[in-house]
């Protein structure tokens, strides 16, 4: 993986005619790294078909490979497509769909099976953030999600503190860093060396700022990455800091 690495989680937005014109756009200029994108699950063969140089993800999966489970998309058929990874653990799917840590547990231990990257989301809530249980909230997240890991180099790290995803604030580089440090001091007491990204109302003004900072490796953007134009400007700041 080369670092820094850039993500964009489009979540459920954009339509067909959209996902052509970003494509298009991206591919028409010379990339400073390799974007990484992570459309809906409808979008997924048109995103590999104009992907060029980016690599495609999924935003989310199931832990079992095939079954009587309606509407759920299979680790193994992902793989099978062509997909190169998938997000796992999002605070979306935490908070909105009750995601349990031994469910993202079986999805994390799944995918990596099938060959997949794993880009596993932790984060706190302002209420954790304000009572100062960040970095314990954090700890308990991984220690759930990446139970009986298997030796892998197919692992990345994503903190998004929830109350900065989409509400416009971002956690200011030091808040940012100081997280990133208390997990790379946690992946290190377990052996794991993997990335580990920032994602929080990630946009093109604060890019360059929050990538120069250690342990901080790439980010995880999401409304940002809907334009091709600042999905662009992120890549390119990340990737030419001065």
């Amino acid at each position: 993986m080369k670092l820094p690495l850039i993500i964009g989680n489009w979540k459920m937005n954009h339509l067909t005619e959209e996902v052509k014109a970003f494509f298009s756009d991206l591919n028409s200029r010379p990339l400073p790294g390799t974007p990484w994108i992570a459309p809906q699950f409808i979008h997924l063969p048109l995103a590999l078909e104009m992907k060029g140089e980016a690599k495609i993800g999924a935003q989310n999966c199931h832990f079992q490979n095939s079954g009587a489970f309606t509407g759920e998309i299979a680790p193994q058929a992902l793989k099978d497509l062509g997909v190169d990874f998938t997000l796992i653990g999002h605070s979306e799917r935490r908070s909105l769909f009750k995601e349990s840590g031994d469910f993202l547990n079986q999805k994390v231990l799944s995918a990596l099976a099938a060959g997949l990257t794993v880009v596993y989301c932790v984060g706190e809530s302002l209420g954790e953030r304000e009572n100062g249980t960040t970095n314990s909230v954090v700890e308990r997240q991984l220690d759930e999600g990446l139970k009986n890991l298997p030796a892998t180099e197919k692992l990345i790290i994503a903190y998004e503190p929830v109350w900065a995803i989409g509400t416009g604030k971002t956690a200011t580089p030091q808040q940012a860093q100081d997280t990133h440090t208390s997990i790379a001091k946690y992946l290190k007491n377990r052996d794991l060396d993997c990335p580990i990204l920032y994602g929080g109302s990630v946009k093109p003004s604060n890019t360059a700022e929050l990538m120069a900072c250690p342990n901080i490796d790439g980010a995880l953007v999401g409304g940002a990455s809907l334009s091709s134009e600042d999905f662009y400007q992120i890549l390119d700041k990340a990737h030419n800091l001065d």
